[in-house]
């Protein structure tokens, strides 16, 4: 009887030849893949109008108020987010004594927490109840100190701004002398990982993570979508409770019509990918000018009722990524993609 284990000899030649076509698989497989790459990240050649940027607002403090500019100035678009002369968007950051963000959902006062552009890097703060607080960026705390901290799930560093910065924020928020820290982000490029609830999102790019940004360095909302929400609730909503980058008004009113908006054009330099829907918490129920909390829950009861989709929360809005950078300003025309790119 022959050797039960010569059925399993494979021959050098048949190994070599195994080994070339699985090599001429994976070779074609990744040609392909670059190939979708290239595809799915191609520019459009045409482009048509959809309205104009209405508004633009740069947080200089994560879940603060937005930077008190008059609105016919030029603001930048690079990859860490929208800037202006120095000031950049959600580069600073409130955390507890744990190193945890302190955001305005669990304190909706921090919406007070207003800002004003006094000098080349230099903003003054201010809070109802508060003297002001002059900060500049070239004369923050030396050497820095760096603490591990996260963004929903996406761990980065901070560097700590110092003590007076401290005691200010802890007395507006906790009405104590301690207790809280002001961070600034150190870094010229995104160094965040993706939000995790986003890795699944084909067209998100590590490099879209931005500075202390929830998910994207940027984020659009139409105003027609805005609306429609406002005709289905008691007592309408500021647009400014979405905590948008660009609000768009609209050639057209259609609502909800950048869900299907693949690439988006800011006047003639900036251009965006559209990389993720921007789901809700609790946020939009805060009124903006009063810090208070809708008793209804509104208006995120509603938008549960109807753009939820398959989402643990509901949708309005959507994350763009910068793909070509530019400057852009108010009444700049806005474009979408000529014709839906079908993958």
């Amino acid at each position: 009887m022959a050797n039960s284990s010569s059925s399993l000899d494979i021959s050098p030649k048949t190994l070599i030849g195994v080994g070339v076509g699985l090599a001429v698989v994976g070779g074609a497989s990744f040609f392909l893949y670059r190939r979708y790459l290239q595809y799915r990240d191609a520019m459009p050649q045409k482009w048509r109008r959809v309205g104009t940027l209405q508004r633009i607002n740069l947080f200089p403090v994560k879940s603060c108020a937005p930077l008190n500019l008059t609105p016919d100035l030029e603001y930048d678009c690079d990859v860490l987010g929208l800037s202006f002369e120095g000031i950049r968007d959600r580069t600073l950051m409130v955390l507890d004594e744990s190193n945890t963000m302190v955001t305005a959902r669990g304190y909706p006062q921090m919406l007070l927490i207003k800002s004003r552009k006094v000098s080349a890097n230099g903003l003054i703060f201010s809070a109802p109840g508060m003297p002001d607080l002059e900060f500049d960026f070239e004369n923050l705390q030396s050497p820095g100190q760096d603490l591990h901290t996260s963004v929903w799930g996406a761990p980065v560093d901070a560097m700590i701004c110092g003590d007076r910065f401290n005691k200010w924020f802890s007395q507006f928020i906790l009405k104590t002398e301690t207790g809280l820290k002001l961070v600034h982000y150190p870094y010229p490029k995104a160094v965040k990982i993706i939000n995790p609830r986003l890795k699944h999102m084909p067209y998100i790019r590590q490099v879209d993570s931005g500075t202390f940004n929830d998910a994207t360095s940027y984020m659009l909302m139409n105003l027609s979508s805005v609306a429609d929400l406002n005709t289905r609730i008691k007592n309408p909503v500021d647009p400014l409770q979405f905590r948008g980058n660009f609000e768009l008004k609209a050639d057209v009113d259609e609502p909800y019509a950048e869900d299907h908006w693949q690439w988006v054009r800011i006047g003639e330099e900036a251009v965006f990918r559209s990389v993720a829907p921007c789901t809700r918490c609790i946020l939009p129920n805060i009124n903006v000018n009063t810090a208070e909390r809708d008793i209804d829950g509104e208006p995120l009861k509603t938008l549960r009722s109807f753009r939820l989709f398959n989402y643990s929360s509901p949708a309005l809005g959507i994350h763009l990524g910068l793909r070509q950078p530019g400057k852009v300003k108010a009444n700049d025309v806005v474009y979408v993609e000529d014709k839906k790119i079908s993958l």
